[in-house]
């Protein structure tokens, strides 16, 4: 085995939930309403979009347009919840999309010349190398129920964030799933679900964050009750979960960062955009739409500039 390469989940599609625009020479992230489901595949058009993306749209018979996707049906390949989402605060080289430092508020690993170190990590706020560019960036891996269309059984698809928001609302539903089930995260039917909040910061324009719930009309009780059932099918039928937790806990181990020079250039394109003042896309804190917001335009009548 090739020593210093993550061993991550294996990825057949990607969940967003906005895209990369071109506005005169630039490509610049823009924030949607809903989720989109892709390939792994871009084109100078974007990404292409994933059969799943349309077959779980369920707009009226007769319509133009089918409805906007802001659920999705999903299951967990692990009962580890930080197995599914991986959190960490990254620094990338936005030339060659190597990751410089990643860290998770205590430790971190720094790329430098003479290799690999392992350092103490205090946050980007405190931290001199951060140099505002350094920012959060989550990976949730799920599996989508959707028929034959939804890939194998330990295939997934990845949903990327650099938003507050979403990590913090994935990481404690995740964990309180875990619990209440008794470890048996992998067998919940769950679903990702799009919210919406304003904030001071935001003008009161609503912007978008990823939640995970229980499927629509099931309750807490009757979801546990599937899940351990379901797990003790599983393993009735030989299927170790502990043992793919452990494999997956090795593998993720085994490199110092997750994500290679060539998916990293997509994921600074998408996250870190300097154009923006190095707002994300998802959970930036910014209006969804391109159009300045009310107090903006208040301001710019008074000859003031709205504080952020």
């Amino acid at each position: 085995m090739l020593k210093g390469l993550a061993l991550i989940p294996p990825i057949v599609g990607r969940i967003s939930i906005g895209k990369i625009v071109e506005r005169g020479d630039k490509r610049l992230p823009e924030k949607d309403d809903e989720f989109t489901i892709t390939t792994q595949v871009q084109t100078k058009d974007g990404w292409l979009l994933h059969p799943l993306n349309n077959s779980l749209r369920k707009g009226p018979a007769g319509a133009d347009r089918a409805a906007k996707l802001r659920s999705i049906p999903v299951r967990l390949l692990f009962d580890d919840p930080e197995l599914s989402l991986r959190a960490s605060y990254t620094r990338f080289d936005r030339k060659s999309g190597r990751p410089l430092c990643v860290g998770n508020g205590e430790t971190c690993r720094r790329s430098n010349p003479s290799g690999t170190q392992s350092l103490p990590c205090p946050t980007p706020d405190g931290c001199e190398f951060a140099d505002r560019q350094c920012r959060p960036l989550g990976r949730l891996n799920v599996r989508i129920d959707g028929g034959e269309e939804s890939g194998d059984e330990l295939g997934s698809f990845v949903f990327r964030t650099a938003g507050f928001n979403s990590i913090r609302t994935l990481a404690t539903r995740l964990r309180y799933f875990a619990a209440v089930s008794g470890g048996c995260l992998s067998t919940m039917a769950l679903e990702l679900r799009l919210r919406g909040k304003s904030t001071t910061q935001s003008h009161r324009a609503p912007i978008y964050y990823v939640d995970l719930t229980l499927r629509a009309g099931v309750s807490l009780a009757e979801g546990v009750r599937q899940a351990r059932a379901d797990w003790e099918a599983r393993r009735g039928g030989g299927v170790d979960q502990a043992a793919l937790d452990q494999a997956a806990r090795e593998g993720a181990a085994l490199g110092a960062f997750e994500e290679s020079a060539e998916e990293a250039l997509s994921v600074i394109e998408e996250f870190f955009p300097e154009e923006e003042g190095g707002d994300a896309l998802q959970g930036a804190g910014q209006p969804i739409s391109g159009k300045p917001a009310l107090a903006t335009k208040l301001a710019a009548k008074l000859g003031a500039v709205p504080k952020a």
